[in-house]
């Protein structure tokens, strides 16, 4: 799910009845650039990533191409305050993978792909970070995975490691694998581990997005890996669509704000 945890807010609570706030996926290319913009700003600007894109003031990859990209947009300044890129099992293969598989290993994962899409390059603008663009968006999500019955969300949950040398991410693995790892049979292998960290916090907080896709139902796949790019943890993390608690499902209303062309 791969999401921006630079002073995050809850995104399961309530948004504002009234906002100018828009939801769409993006159906023009100058969406997806402003979208790239925001990844960019936030990405390196603020976190530090090394972007290997090769286009000066973008985050872009290769996977870009073959993505639906939801985007939030303010009505009152026309500018894109949040970002999402949702990856189809229909588009992952015509690509060859998913892009959690450059990260982990997902062979146990073969049996339910078909019906498997992923989230990544989640982001959201530091003066919006009210908890509602989030909101927002996962109700595109949640309404566009029920229209093409896709059961499952895979992504990584990134956990930064620039400010505290990795303690939490590593601390972090410790904490949640008893409650929260999932079934044997979707474990996932990292690529690259995390190096080695000798502090350990004793009872360390989940980031509060980690701790919103967990209080969902998320699961966690297995050992975190190391992205040097983004200095940052990244946990392989699976969304079982159809057993979200109810509160959920009657928040996120399980229904689209705008449909992506096919």
């Amino acid at each position: 799910m791969q999401v921006n945890l630079a002073n995050p807010a809850r995104f399961d609570s309530p948004p504002p009845t009234h906002s100018n706030l828009v939801v769409q996926w993006a159906n023009s290319d100058a969406l997806v650039l402003a979208a790239k913009q925001l990844r960019y700003r936030v990405f390196h600007q603020e976190l530090g990533a090394h972007l290997s894109g090769g286009q000066p003031g973008l985050d872009h990859d290769e996977f870009d191409n073959y993505c639906k990209h939801l985007v939030a947009r303010d009505t009152q300044t026309g500018e894109v305050v949040g970002t999402y890129r949702l990856l189809e099992p229909s588009q992952a293969k015509r690509i060859g993978c998913y892009y959690s598989d450059t990260e982990f290993d997902l062979t146990r994962l073969r049996a339910i792909k078909p019906r498997m899409a992923e989230l990544g390059r989640s982001c959201v603008d530091p003066a919006h970070r009210t908890g509602r663009v989030i909101m927002g968006m996962w109700r595109a999500i949640v309404g566009f995975c029920a229209a093409h019955d896709y059961r499952y969300l895979l992504g990584c949950t990134t956990v930064p490691m620039r400010w505290d040398g990795g303690v939490l991410a590593y601390s972090l693995w410790a904490k949640l694998r008893d409650a929260h790892l999932s079934k044997e049979e979707w474990r996932t292998f990292a690529r690259k581990g995390l190096p080695p960290i000798g502090n350990q916090y004793a009872n360390p907080t989940p980031p509060a997005l980690m701790q919103a896709y967990l209080r969902m139902g998320a699961v966690i796949l297995g050992k975190p890996a190391w992205d040097p790019d983004f200095c940052a943890a990244d946990y392989p993390m699976l969304l079982d669509l159809d057993r979200l608690p109810p509160r959920y499902r009657r928040g996120l209303r399980l229904e689209s704000t705008d449909r992506p062309n096919a």
